[in-house]
């Protein structure tokens, strides 16, 4: 679903000058993400859109994977989306990447979300529609669709960091080294969380 996001005005104090902005919008769809970013903490809306329509559909897939429900999952993504925009000036390129930085703000929003659920999140027939549908003949979509459900299920048993780890390192195909950053653990923390998550869903799923 399309990533659509009404943007306040950024506070004068916060707005750096960027005499090199570009023109026109051509310009902005083939800048870099730093580039982007940088015009975007002078205040130019364009070009935060142009990160918006490059990275939000991946913003959104991490919060479902972490949340397992739709709605939810759009208002993280939309809410890491304004807060990336309101602390575009603090961005440091020597530090981080672009990816790297947001989807640590959506994993931080998304975790923080589940540790205020009263009980652990489910994840339901909304979250498997994402996933792509070979369709099959009906015996073998039964087959599979129990499958899905099952793993759905195992996962969301799965504690909020581990799901983030699977998402990130399996999903959206990260690096070791990205999908660390992202969850600003070491690369050995993360190979231990993939570990757990791992046994634990070993163990759920075997009958």
């Amino acid at each position: 679903m399309p990533i659509l996001l009404a943007l306040p005005r950024l506070p004068l104090a916060a707005a750096a000058p960027a005499p090199d902005r570009p023109a026109g919008l051509m310009a902005r769809e083939t800048a870099s993400d730093a580039d982007l970013m940088r015009w975007s903490a002078a205040g130019d809306r364009a070009a935060f859109a142009v990160l918006v329509e490059r990275h939000g559909e991946r913003a959104l897939r991490i919060a479902l994977r972490v949340l397992g429900d739709p709605a939810e999952a759009e208002e993280v993504a939309q809410e890491a989306l304004l807060r990336a925009w309101q602390a575009a000036g603090s961005f440091d390129p020597g530090r981080a990447q672009v990816t790297t930085w947001l989807h640590r703000i959506v994993l931080n929003l998304a975790i923080d979300r589940t540790r205020r659920r009263a009980a652990a999140p489910q994840a339901g027939e909304a979250a498997l529609a994402a996933l792509p549908d070979p369709a099959p003949g009906p015996e073998a979509a039964a087959a599979a669709a129990e499958e899905r459900a099952a793993l759905a299920a195992a996962l969301a048993q799965l504690p909020a960091r581990q799901r983030a780890a699977i998402a990130l390192a399996y999903e959206e195909g990260l690096s070791g080294a990205e999908a660390a950053a992202a969850l600003d653990v070491s690369e050995r923390a993360l190979e231990g969380l993939l570990r757990r998550a791992r046994l634990m869903l070993r163990r759920l799923l075997t009958p």
